[in-house]
């Protein structure tokens, strides 16, 4: 096996040197001024062990990577009648697309698209004012991180909101097809303020540690969720966390994994090792472009891919 401390430096010094690192989201103009000269990953296995090259303690905007967090809430609230609200299938359109919606009656093709995660916060929202919802959601980020320093970016959100009209649509196309339950104004300010949480690196990975171990918190063994339902949650992440990016994404990395405009994605090796990585400039459909390089090279260097070696 090969020493996972020397890969992902070699991995951080591979991505420091490189010149084709993307474009940072512009369309959020708090994101437009970040720095795409940064690079970070940490890898954190069963025993809490963490290995960490570049960035790894900056705060990043998380953007839709919180998007397996709420999905996961909101399972948790509601269960499977979750499913009458959003789909589970790759969209192959972009992640703020409106096309589907109307061939669909407005019921979201997967969660991980914004159109479905606005769906699962207004499950989350249901019976609770906004800022009870956000606390909820905040909590426990705080509880499987552990974590309680983990905050949101308030200028982040209020510039999504100043200028999510793309958003604020498919809210109201939802809306118009009794999909959303609770004001859209409500829905949409708890989820601009979810993406706005910030993270490093190392909490992120931390946070997604049960998803690679059977939906339990290996140092711990609190049970998040169960096996199945982490099983489950894996899956859309593999074929569905990456917009239409996701088999670009399975095919080069091979794990599931989420990624968000905020140049973050978290990866998942079943049994081995939660894994986050963040270089703010994006590819053409969204993706974190120097990430997703740094993952590939991961992966194929341990064969840690869950399609073999």
């Amino acid at each position: 096996m090969p020493d996972l401390n020397a890969v992902v430096a070699e991995i951080a010094e591979e991505m420091r040197q490189r010149t084709d690192r993307g474009e940072v989201a512009t369309y959020i103009p708090e994101l437009a001024g970040v720095d795409a000269g940064q690079f970070g990953i940490a890898v954190i296995d069963a025993d809490g062990a963490v290995t960490a090259g570049g960035d790894a303690d900056v705060p990043f905007s998380i953007q839709s990577v919180s998007k397996v967090f709420t999905l996961t809430l909101a399972l948790g609230k509601i269960g499977d009648r979750l499913w009458r609200h959003v789909g589970r299938e790759p969209s192959g359109s972009a992640f703020n697309s409106i096309v589907q919606l109307e061939y669909e009656q407005g019921i979201p093709r997967n969660p991980f698209i914004n159109a479905g995660a606005i769906a699962v916060t207004d499950q989350i929202l249901a019976g609770h004012e906004p800022r009870e919802a956000l606390g909820e959601i905040l909590r426990f980020m705080h509880f499987i991180a552990d974590d309680p320093s983990i905050t949101i970016d308030e200028k982040v959100a209020a510039s999504e909101r100043r200028t999510g009209f793309r958003n604020v649509a498919l809210a109201n196309y939802m809306k118009s097809f009794g999909v959303l339950q609770n004001p859209v104004d409500y829905t949409l300010g708890v989820y601009f303020h979810h993406c706005s949480i910030a993270m490093s690196c190392r909490q992120l990975a931390m946070a997604g540690r049960f998803l690679a171990w059977r939906g339990k918190n290996p140092t711990t063994g609190h049970s998040v969720v169960s096996p199945e339902r982490a099983r489950r949650i894996n899956a859309i992440m593999l074929t569905c966390g990456h917009y239409d990016g996701s088999g670009e994404f399975a095919y080069r990395v091979g794990l599931p994994g989420k990624s968000g405009v905020g140049g973050g994605i978290l990866a998942i090796a079943p049994g081995i090792a939660s894994i986050a990585v963040w270089a703010p400039g994006l590819d053409s459909v969204g993706n974190s472009h120097l990430g997703r390089i740094a993952l590939e090279r991961l992966t194929k260097r341990m064969g840690w891919s869950i399609f073999g070696d």
